[in-house]
Order: C-alpha cells, then structure tokens, then sequence
C-alpha cells in the first residue's frame, strides 16, 4: 500500500514537472519473465523515479548505500525494496558487502520479480554515456549461470529530456529491445563468472544502452546538435512528432557530426557558421528558430485570437489565485535548487521536484489554517479542493500566453518585413536539406559498412 501511494505521487508528480512525458517500446518488457532494467543516468533521482513510475512491471532498484542513511530518503528507499550497493567513492563504504546484494538481487529475480540498475555508476551532467560498471552483468550471468534464475531478459531503458533542468520541458522513456542472457562456466569457489564473459556482456549492455539515448561525444556536439534540430523542426513538428522521433533525429546528428570531425571538418564549421548567422538574423527579428513559419490564412488567424481570447477570460480568475499563492513556494523551490545544486546540473530537477512536493502542499495547509481560522471548516475546506486546481490553470494559461505573444510577434515580422521573413524561411530550409542530406550520407555510409 506505501509503495502503491509512493508511485501514484511520482507518477503524478512526474507529470506536473514535465509538461510531456512519453513511454516507447513497453511491448519489449517480457510480461512475467526476470529482468533486469539498465538505465542511463543523466538526472538524479529523477531518473529512477520514471523507471519506478512508468514502467509496466513493479521495479526494485539497485541504489547507492548512502540513500539508506539520510532521514527521509531512506524511508522512500526501503518502501520501494530497494537494494543498497556499496560504492567505493561513499565513505565508509563496505564494497566487500556487495555480495549480500547481488545474493538478494539473484532471488528476486529467481521469484521473476525485476530490478533496476543505472550501470553508469553515477548521475552527470556529460553529453555521453561513461564507461559503465560491470554490476548488470555480473548479477545477470551469476544468476543464469548457477540455474538460479531462468529465461532472465536484460532490458535498455534510455531517457532523454529536452531540458533536464526546465520546468514543463519534455521527457522521453524509450525501452529497447531485450538481451538474452546466455549460461556461462561459473568459478566454482566464488560462483562469479569469467572476466571475459562479465567484459562481453557489458559490452552489449553499452551498445543497446546508446541506442535508446542521445551519445553525444563532447558537449561542443551537443550543442551543435541542439542549435541543428531548433532549425530543424518548425511548430508544428514540435506538437505533432513524437520524442522518440526527434531523439533519432538527434541520434543521427550526433552521428554525422561525429564523422563530418573526422573526414571533413571544414564542412562542418561551414555548417555551424551557417547555424549561427541565421540565429543571429533571428535574434534580430526577435524571433526564435522554432517560431518561424508561415502564418495561417485570415480566417483561422482571426479564429485561434478568437479562441484564445474566450480561453484566457476564463482562466484568468483562477490562474490569478493559483499564481499569487504558490509564487512564495516556486520561487523558494527554484532558490533552494541553485543553492544546493552548486555546478552540477544533474541534481536541479531532483530539488526542484523534492521541494514542489514539500513546499506546496505546505503552502495548501498554511491557506486551510487560515480559512478555518476566519471562516471556520467551510473556509478551510474550499482552499484544499480548489488550490491545486488554481495552480495548475495557472500553469496552463502562462503557457497558452507565451505560445500567444511568439505568434502574435511572428505575425507582426511577416506583416511588416514580409521579404526578409520569407528570405530566413527558405535559408531554414536550406539548412533543413544540407542536414537532412548528412542524415543520407551517415545512413548510406553504416550501409556500406555492414555489407
């Protein structure tokens, strides 16, 4: 029942902080079978709260040891049957008592249940997968290995997020498809497989793991693969194509990139001198590279004002409310993550949400005090049922008006310097075409490399 609860809040909590969430490939998870869950580590605590809270089978996590000592945490941890994994970088650590863990993570999945494990070993703020551990393997060969467990499947699960650090950014979980492990000879004192076989399974743990996530090789390229696909895909690319398309997308940025380094890197700095003066054009025009597209006709101009107007008159109220009373909390939240997060980025979503979760239902009870102290049960009541609601409208109409001012300013550029807007729009184009003609040359290139 804990956990039930547990889950149903990160789910919704989940929800909240991002503004899209989507799940691809849960037709990969095996229904009944063991697995085991690797998981790429860019956000934190984030990271095993959507595994724990998305995926289609109940998940234990493997979880660093330090987690289980801090007051509140350690409660969560445990109620999640978590399982403490020693790490030689936390003081104090036993590593030596890894072998409980592995022992434990052995029978759960020998009772079919599931685990998690980030392999990395570490949450980060790199553009790429590191070097991962060789835990994963080790359980998952040991175990098939000594007849333990039967038919143990490992399963990649990558996560991408637009904006980590953003509130109402995006997020993607893309399950890949499932490794078979396969029985090896075990070390008949210590019942641990080979090093060569432990070495060759992890291999393919990190070849199936960057194929369910951005693997950028330096932050230089992730940046050039960001600025490409914000030119790249126009509004309503954005609204209609799914994450997990744009991740490809991105994947085959990243590879280009990577090849265009190696075999023509002129070419490539002619395409981020490219990127950057129309960028710049655009910064001119006050105009974001997502924003530029041709407006609708008259008639359907004249209708979204409509719409939009009839919408904010009806959500202005409550959006009123919902903003006064938790700007106290937002702003307290987003001053605790910039405090405690100091340079790492990969923990700012995990204090921004911890903090939401505290201060705002904190910030609910303070307005039933209040209205039980002046009005009595009634009054106290009506903040409890409505406020949530009021900020989540709040939400919602901040975004529908910033999605409103970036139309009405792209209208006014088209209206007044209709020739310079049309001139970026067919430059946008152009790159869109050099772009999509690297995606050609990378795909026909790895062709010709597997024949």
């Amino acid at each position: 029942m804990t956990r039930r609860l547990i889950v149903t809040i990160l789910r919704l909590a989940l929800r909240i902080y991002f503004r899209r969430v989507e799940v691809i490939g849960a037709e990969h998870v095996p229904a009944n079978s063991p697995v085991i869950f690797v998981l790429n580590h860019p956000n934190a605590l984030v990271d095993p709260a959507f595994l724990l809270a998305l995926a289609p089978r109940r998940v234990s996590f493997l979880a660093k040891a330090p987690l289980f000592k801090y007051p509140i945490l350690s409660f969560f941890v445990r109620a999640l049957d978590s399982l403490p994994v020693y790490r030689r970088q936390d003081e104090g650590s036993d590593v030596a008592r890894n072998k409980e863990t592995f022992v434990a993570a052995r029978k759960l999945l020998g009772s079919g249940g599931t685990i998690g494990i980030c392999p990395e070993g570490v949450s980060h703020d790199e553009p790429r997968l590191r070097p991962i551990k060789t835990g994963a393997a080790r359980i998952a060969l040991a175990a098939v290995s000594t007849g333990e467990v039967g038919d143990l499947r490992i399963v990649p699960a990558g996560l991408y997020y637009t904006a980590k650090t953003t509130f109402r950014s995006s997020a993607l979980l893309y399950f890949g498809g499932p490794l078979t492990v396969t029985p090896v000879e075990v070390d008949q004192a210590t019942g641990e497989p080979s090093r060569v076989a432990v070495r060759e399974l992890s291999n393919a743990i990190e070849a199936a793991l960057r194929g369910v996530m951005l693997d950028a090789q330096h932050e230089e390229a992730l940046h050039t693969i960001a600025r490409a696909e914000r030119i790249f895909s126009g509004p309503t690319d954005r609204d209609t194509e799914s994450l997990a398309g744009e991740l490809q997308l991105q994947q085959r940025f990243a590879r280009a990139y990577t090849i265009l380094e190696e075999r023509a890197p002129e070419r490539l700095r002619k395409l981020e001198v490219r990127m950057s003066r129309f960028e710049e054009e655009l910064k001119q025009a006050g105009v974001d590279p997502e924003e530029l597209s041709p407006p609708n006709s008259t008639s359907e101009v004249f209708y979204t004002v409509c719409k939009r107007t009839l919408l904010f008159m009806l959500m202005l109220p409550a959006a009123i409310v919902g903003t006064i009373v938790h700007y106290p909390a937002y702003t307290l939240g987003g001053y605790l993550s910039r405090t405690f997060s100091g340079d790492s980025e990969d923990v700012v979503s995990t204090i921004k949400i911890i903090s939401s979760m505290l201060l705002f239902p904190l910030t609910w009870l303070i307005m039933v005090v209040l209205g039980y102290w002046f009005g009595g049960w009634l009054f106290a009541l009506a903040p409890l049922l409505a406020l949530p609601v009021a900020g989540f409208i709040a939400i919602r109409f901040l975004e529908e008006l910033d999605e409103s001012i970036g139309g009405l300013r792209v209208l006014t550029f088209f209206l007044t310097r209709r020739r310079f807007f049309i001139r970026l729009l067919a430059e946008r184009n152009a790159i869109r075409s050099e772009i999509l003609g690297l995606g050609s040359e990378v795909a026909a290139s790895d062709q010709a490399e597997i024949t």
